[in-house]
C-alpha cells in the first residue's frame, strides 16, 4: 500500500470524528504490523474487501471510548449491543468513504462485529497490515488496513 492510499484512510478517520462528534481525533503515525501482530480492543468491526483489492479493514476500540462516542452522538443507551453496532458503523463509514476514492472496484462487505480477541477471526495476515493509531478524547483505538 502506498502513502497516497494510506492517506485516504487517515482522511476518512479525521473526517468521521470531526463530522460525527464535532471533536477532532488525533491520528498517530501509521506503522507496519509485524508478523502475526494484531491490534484489538474490546470491540472490532471488520470490513472485508474484494474486487481489484482484496483484504480487510478493521476498526477496533475499547469500551470506554465507545461509550463516550455514543454519548457524544446523543445516544443514551450505551449497552454492549449499541457499542458493537457503533464499532461496525465506524468501520463501514470509513471503508465506504475510501470506496469513493478508490472507485466501484473497491467492494466492501457489511461489517462483521467481534467482541474481544481477534485470534479466531481470519484476517489477511499473509498481507502487510498497516495500523493507524487513533486518539479521541484521550481514548486509544485503531484502524488496521490489510490490502493487496
Amino acid at each position: 500500500m502506498d502513502e497516497e492510499r494510506l492517506q485516504v484512510f487517515i482522511d476518512g478517520v479525521t473526517h468521521y470524528f470531526k463530522q460525527v462528534t464535532h471533536r477532532a481525533a488525533e491520528v498517530g503515525t501509521p506503522y507496519l504490523a509485524e508478523g502475526e501482530e494484531t491490534l484489538n480492543y474490546d470491540y472490532t468491526g471488520i470490513i472485508g474487501i474484494s474486487g481489484t483489492n482484496k483484504g480487510s479493514v478493521y476498526f477496533t476500540a475499547p469500551t470506554p471510548m465507545l461509550k463516550s462516542l455514543l454519548l457524544a452522538l446523543g445516544e443514551t443507551d450505551i449497552s454492549a449491543a449499541n457499542q458493537a453496532d457503533l464499532v461496525g458503523e465506524v468501520a463501514n463509514t470509513i471503508s465506504g468513504n475510501a470506496r469513493r476514492s478508490f472507485g466501484s472496484e473497491f467492494v466492501i462487505s457489511p461489517p462483521t462485529i467481534v467482541p474481544g480477541s481477534l485470534e479466531q477471526v481470519p484476517l489477511a495476515r499473509e498481507m502487510r497490515s498497516f495500523v493507524i493509531p487513533i486518539t479521541w478524547q484521550k481514548h486509544q483505538s485503531g484502524l488496521v488496513i490489510s490490502l493487496q
